[in-house]
Formats: structure tokens, C-alpha cells, sequence
């Protein structure tokens, strides 16, 4: 029997912790979520899980709310950068990235650009780093029109 003058337990003073669950949940390379291999089709519901998208340290992925959080498996990186934006002429120029799921992001000093060996390959592949340390591979069309203005920032001097 607990007196009155016994301190709570930390965990009664803090509030119950999240439960950690196994969500059986895939973001294949392409972009595409899958829940128990099924595709998940609502944009919706993808949008949902991607507002509680974390990353740690190691690079694990997690969905995580205030109640529980669960492990989810990213091929490579969970989103795709699918269409580009720019305005402004050199060092007025701005980048717009737009991801798979229609969210913009503008590639600058909080979302820089990184370029990284993918698994085993020899080619290295680029990436929008976004808020967080979530990453955003950028499609090939988008890698090369990205280079392309690169290009015309060297032709002009």
C-alpha cells in the first residue's frame, strides 16, 4: 500500500508513454505506400501518414502520434521530387520542389540539396533534405532541369 507522502512513479507524473507497434507499412523506391502489401490509394490517407513521418539517428523511419508510433520500412527515401520551379534571375533566383504529394519545398540553406551514393551503386543520387532530416529523392527530369539552370548560371558568367 502506497502512503500519501510516496512520490508517483515518473511515468504517472509524465503522462502514459507511446505504444510502440509494428505497422506493416512500405515506401517502395517509386514513391508508393503500401500497408500489409496492399497500395495504399487515398491521397489522403498518404498525406495523413506523411504529416507524422519521423527519421532518426540511424535512419530508421517512424510513424509516430502522441499515443503510439510504429516502424515503417523506405526503400530509398520517402518522397519523390516530381516538378521544379524557378524565378528570379542568379543570385535573385529561387527553386521551388514540388514532392509526390504535391507539397512545395524551397531548396535553400534549411532544405539544401544532397548528393548521395544509393545502396551499393556507383551512381550518386540526388536528394532535397526536408524539415526534420526526412529526405526527397529528386526524379531524374527534375535532376536534369536543375542542372540545366546550373548550366545557364555558368554560360552567363
Amino acid at each position: 500500500m502506497m502512503s500519501a507522502d510516496q512520490p508517483k512513479s515518473t511515468s504517472q507524473q509524465t503522462g502514459p508513454r507511446p505504444v510502440e507497434r509494428d505497422y506493416h507499412m512500405r515506401i517502395a523506391a517509386d514513391g508508393q505506400w503500401y500497408h500489409e502489401g496492399g497500395l495504399i490509394k487515398r491521397a489522403r490517407l498518404v498525406k495523413l501518414f506523411a504529416s507524422v513521418l519521423e527519421v532518426d539517428a540511424d535512419g530508421q523511419h517512424w510513424l509516430r502520434t502522441p499515443v503510439e508510433f510504429g516502424r515503417i520500412e523506405v526503400e530509398d527515401a520517402p518522397f519523390i521530387i516530381t516538378s521544379l520551379d524557378s524565378k528570379g534571375e542568379a543570385r535573385d533566383r529561387r527553386i521551388s520542389l514540388t514532392d509526390n504529394l504535391n507539397r512545395t519545398h524551397l531548396l535553400g540553406p534549411d532544405q539544401p540539396l544532397l548528393l548521395r551514393a544509393r545502396n551499393d551503386e556507383a551512381e550518386t543520387v540526388p536528394y532535397l533534405r526536408l524539415d526534420g532530416g526526412l529526405l526527397a529523392r529528386l526524379s531524374r527530369p527534375v535532376w536534369y532541369e536543375l542542372v540545366s539552370l546550373a548550366d545557364d548560371k555558368d554560360d552567363k558568367g
